[in-house]
């Protein structure tokens, strides 16, 4: 039997209430940006987060910070760079903002107590990552880049939790299951679950989803647990567009743990991009390079180039992996570049300084989303969206490397002065009830990673998409909503919009690939909408200017 998507989840009544002015879910990136600048104005902000409030994919990031610091580069050149990864479906003012407020948004970081490395000079140690045509990505602790971006902001929310004068409060541990809408289908609160499964509802005329992304749709992926989409499809049910999701991009690097050291659970260990801008190479079990005559910057060739490389290269040969070749670096490079993924390989039975990294590609970023601009607005009143969740234009059809948490950083800092700016005629609502049903049953959950895997990864066809998107259908449902369903229901909400839309999309273009329909057309430079119409989700279609790239 199909199910639908339901409007709203089937839930127990409410054991606790609360209200803020705002309420912000997540603690990555773009929602502590979002919040410090709230502290700052001294505005009531409740923050929810699913773990500790370091437990977020910033934490996580390997990569930088990509901004125009050298006279060397420019602004153009970065906007070019970011427009040619995009494949065609960036919004051209969105990229001219992001990298016109890229340099600010970072210099505010430091001086929130950010420390970047260095060069001899003292200069900033300028990194090149894959499509990038200059030295742009600032780095911290080597590769340890989005822990001190989530260390800074931490302690700036830290500060303000304890400041007297202050009105920030946080509940961790505490996830998201639905935004609440009034009778005019505005935002009026968020409606959540406990680490003990009770059930509170939080009043709020302002709600900002800042919930990251949706890797945990696929059993290999770089993304942390509480990648489940949370953010996409509470935004669904609440009446909001979702665009451009079918552009999930597969990191082309990430460990392939060898059998005697994998542990149930363990994190998926991503090796940067930054170790093929240093002088890494891809190579096949014979010892040939894979990248080399396929792409004039070859290993430094965008995520997407180089991911469905390698998975046509595998399916070529037989091979279940493929390797990154960075043994020239020698012991003291590894050890003073990148000490955070020589440690995570060698606690897993591989040393890099020795002897090649066995990768394969993995689920790493959703480069679309809910439809939002730079200052997190939607087309839901009073819900906002900043981060990994929203699709503002920025990353099209494929994010440039080291460009996402700048934009968290850039469109958080800019919701939260809009925010501010508003605060005067704030006032809550009284939620109305949609129709609910209960949510998936997790029983379900490795018939929808298997459909996932085969049928909407890397390389995608017309009978695969179908097939994943009747196992998605068919999932049998649950009548007790605990932190397992909530998992997979959102899964196989984000799913099938996903594999929709990979599905009436008859091109490759960025991080979608279909194999039956190999080419670019020119007619798809469009964007795919969703919105749910009743219980079933209905596509459309945002035809696309062509683009230029010189300065609005």
């Amino acid at each position: 039997m199909t199910r639908p998507i339901p409007r709203e989840l089937a839930t127990a009544a409410a054991s606790w209430t609360d209200q803020a002015q705002v309420v912000v879910i997540g603690s990555g990136a773009a929602g502590l940006a979002t919040t410090v600048e709230l502290a700052t104005a001294g505005i009531d902000t409740l923050v929810i987060t699913r773990g500790e409030i370091t437990e977020t994919a910033t934490d996580w990031a390997q990569g930088g910070l990509a901004a125009v610091w050298s006279d060397e580069d420019s602004l153009a050149l970065h906007v070019s760079d970011t427009l040619t990864a995009g494949a065609g479906l960036c919004d051209v003012d969105a990229v001219w903002d992001l990298v016109t407020n890229a340099p600010e948004a970072i210099d505010q970081l430091i001086t929130l107590g950010a420390e970047f490395d260095r060069d001899g000079t003292g200069a900033y140690d300028l990194h090149l990552e894959g499509g990038h045509h200059a030295r742009r990505i600032l780095h911290a602790g080597g590769d340890a880049t989005g822990r001190e971006v989530q260390r800074t902001l931490a302690a700036a929310l830290h500060a303000a939790v304890l400041n007297p004068e202050s009105s920030i409060r946080v509940r961790a541990h505490t996830r998201l299951i639905d935004v609440l809408t009034d009778a005019d289908g505005a935002a009026c609160g968020v409606r959540v679950i406990d680490e003990n499964g009770g059930i509170g509802e939080v009043s709020s005329p302002a709600v900002v989803l800042a919930a990251g992304g949706i890797g945990q749709l696929w059993s290999l992926t770089t993304n942390p647990s509480v990648a489940t989409g949370d953010g996409i499809a509470a935004a669904l049910r609440a009446g909001a567009t979702i665009r451009d999701i079918e552009f999930v991009q597969f990191h082309p690097t990430i460990l392939v743990v060898p059998e005697s050291h994998r542990r149930p659970g363990d994190r998926g260990v991503l090796v940067s991009e930054a170790v093929r801008g240093e002088g890494a190479f891809l190579i096949d079990h014979a010892g040939d390079r894979v990248m080399a005559g396929l792409h004039p910057l070859a290993d430094l060739a965008p995520r997407d180039v180089v991911a469905a490389a390698m998975e046509a290269h595998m399916a070529r040969t037989g091979e279940p992996n493929l390797f990154l070749d960075a043994t020239a670096f020698g012991k003291d490079k590894w050890e003073s570049h990148f000490p955070s993924i020589l440690a995570m390989c060698r606690e897993r039975g591989v040393d890099p300084i020795t002897e090649p990294i066995p990768v394969r590609p993995a689920a790493h970023y959703l480069c679309g989303g809910l439809a939002a601009d730079l200052q997190g607005t939607t087309d839901v009143a009073g819900l906002h969206a900043v981060g990994e969740v929203a699709a503002t234009g920025v990353q099209g059809a494929n994010r440039l490397a080291s460009n996402s948490v700048t934009e968290g950083l850039v469109a958080g800092e800019r919701l939260g002065a809009l925010l501010v700016g508003d605060r005067f005629g704030w006032a809550p609502a009284q939620p109305v009830r949609r129709d609910a049903a209960p949510a998936t049953d997790p029983a379900g959950l490795d018939a929808l990673h298997t459909a996932m895997d085969h049928g909407v990864a890397v390389h995608r066809t017309d009978a695969g998409l179908r097939e994943a998107l009747a196992t998605l259908a068919g999932l049998p449902a649950t009548e007790e909503l605990t932190h397992a369903s909530l998992d997979a229901e959102n899964l196989r909400t984000v799913g099938t919009l996903v594999a929709s839309a990979a599905l009436a999309r008859t091109e490759s273009r960025g991080c979608h690939r279909r194999a039956d329909h190999p080419q670019s057309v020119p007619v798809w430079v469009r964007r795919l909408t969703q919105r749910l119409v009743g219980d079933r989700v209905r596509l459309g279609q945002q035809p696309i200017a062509a683009q230029e790239e010189d300065a609005p």
